[in-house]
């Protein structure tokens, strides 16, 4: 399963990036909000494409499918790993269609449901976004709808990959890749966690104080 790391934190992009963790970046108007201060989002935009081999999904701002289209012809302008992010909704869709036309690759996000995915797919969607957590915070189960979208894809040959979102603990993850993801997004916290487990330290800490006794170097 391919990561993508949810974030516009270059410090954070350039710490993954530089230990070979992700396969590429998500990141959306709040995210940019985050870390901008007075800087044009396209600078940072092209500052991440240029850091991270691999998609950068950057997302539209507008509502309609004209301004969505010139939108997102200018990110996609911006570099080559760019690839435009879309809401699920009609407008999103109709832009989504005329954007791959074009040779875009689009990432459609807000999905809660196997038939907007079923939609997204048909579309011509490179990726479709199905968020999780924010399923399982009013009580459903996130890990079911990527279940669903999986056999439904697989049912008809839609080549659209699953990129599950709204991840927020390793769980998460580890649900994803049993569910069959084709990739997941997450946060750096939740990407650090990933290598935690507290046998691995504890195994460490004896490993290290029995070769003390040895008093030798390697």
């Amino acid at each position: 399963m391919k990561i993508f790391l949810d974030t516009a934190d270059l410090g954070e992009i350039r710490r993954a990036a530089d230990a070979g963790l992700i396969d590429g970046i998500t990141t959306n108007p709040s995210l940019v909000a985050k870390v901008a201060g007075k800087r044009d989002p396209k600078e940072i935009y092209l500052a991440i494409c240029e850091t991270v081999d691999g998609p950068v999904s950057l997302e539209v701002v507008g509502v309609d499918k004209d301004t969505m289209l010139t939108e997102g012809r200018k990110l996609a302008a911006i570099h080559k790993n760019a690839v435009v992010k879309v809401p699920l909704t009609e407008a999103g869709l109709k832009a989504c269609r005329a954007l791959v036309a074009e040779g875009i690759r689009v990432n459609v996000t807000l999905c809660f449901s196997v038939s907007q995915a079923l939609l997204a797919a048909k579309a011509g969607a490179t990726y479709i976004s199905p968020f999780v957590g924010r399923i399982d915070d009013i009580s459903g189960d996130g890990m079911e709808l990527i279940e669903q979208i999986r056999q439904v894809y697989d049912n008809y040959g839609f080549k659209t990959e699953i990129l599950a979102a709204s991840l927020r603990h390793p769980l998460h993850v580890v649900q994803a890749m049993m569910a069959g993801s084709d990739c997941c997004t997450i946060p750096p916290s939740v990407l650090w966690q990933l290598s935690k487990h507290p046998l691995t330290d504890k195994g460490l800490e004896t490993f290290l104080k029995d070769w003390e006794t040895l008093g030798a170097r390697i």
